[in-house]
């Protein structure tokens, strides 16, 4: 089975169907995705579940980047891993010597040489707490390097479906709203002025912020992770220091 055509199946026929009913998802601004051509799609990234919803709103395939090891397992397990992942239209990162985040670039660039959609979390990881977090300039980069429009995506409502480090939440509806593209080739040929990069990623990012209604923080997601992990050690750790030495009753 090719990839389309198991994507199809998965979305139209097996799985789709089921959470259309389930959760009764909406979506808003789907005449915003172009009907053909290379595109970006650009989302904010609150849960394991957007890679679920999010699509459902599109007829045409997009594609993300994922990890090389889900390609290359062994076995049952590593065959049907590798089934699914390609199926359902993810590319393994390119690593080839490169950084992982050079090698998503390098799939996310043979993906629209392709005239297909990619998609793509700037801010390169989950948020943790709802917030909307600084993005990473992986995807000025992206756009500039191949032309691509960019298309700004709020989904909204996953995190309480699937709350981070929890498999399962509350059953909402949850929101997915499409943007107008967005347009960079003004900036054609600067795509190694570390200001400009900086520029095009806080615009992409302001555009998802409007459209998700999201609290910004200006700083990495995964910065905020580490403080916040941080803090819950640290109140831990003074909650059991208050609590003083125990003594042993004879």
């Amino acid at each position: 089975m090719t990839t389309k055509l198991f994507y199809s199946f998965l979305k139209w026929v097996a799985l789709g169907p089921i959470l259309r009913a389930v959760f009764r998802p909406t979506y808003e601004g789907t005449d915003n995705i172009p009907r053909k051509g290379a595109a970006i799609i650009a989302s904010n990234h609150l849960s394991y579940a957007d890679w679920l919803f999010m699509p459902l709103g599109m007829k045409r395939m997009v594609r993300f980047v994922a990890k090389a090891e889900y390609f290359t397992g062994t076995g049952a397990k590593g065959f049907l891993q590798k089934a699914f992942f390609s199926g359902t239209g993810n590319v393994p990162i390119d690593r080839g010597g490169a950084t992982a985040a050079e090698g998503a670039l390098i799939a996310a660039k043979r993906v629209l040489a392709e005239g297909e959609l990619f998609g793509i979390y700037p801010e390169g990881t989950r948020s943790h707490d709802g917030k909307l977090y600084r993005g990473r300039t992986g995807i000025a980069r992206l756009t500039l390097d191949t032309g691509a429009p960019v298309i700004p995506v709020a989904v909204i409502g996953t995190d309480v479906i699937a709350p981070p480090g929890k498999k399962f939440g509350k059953l909402v509806h949850p929101r997915v709203v499409f943007g107008e593209p967005l347009d960079f080739s003004r900036y054609e040929g600067m795509a190694n002025d570390r200001y400009i990069l900086r520029a095009i990623t806080d615009e992409i990012v302001y555009e998802i912020l409007k459209l998700s209604g999201q609290e910004y923080v200006d700083m990495y997601a995964t910065e905020a992770k580490k403080l916040a992990d941080g803090e819950k050690r640290s109140k831990k750790s003074s909650g059991s220091s208050k609590a003083g030495p125990t003594k042993d009753v004879a």
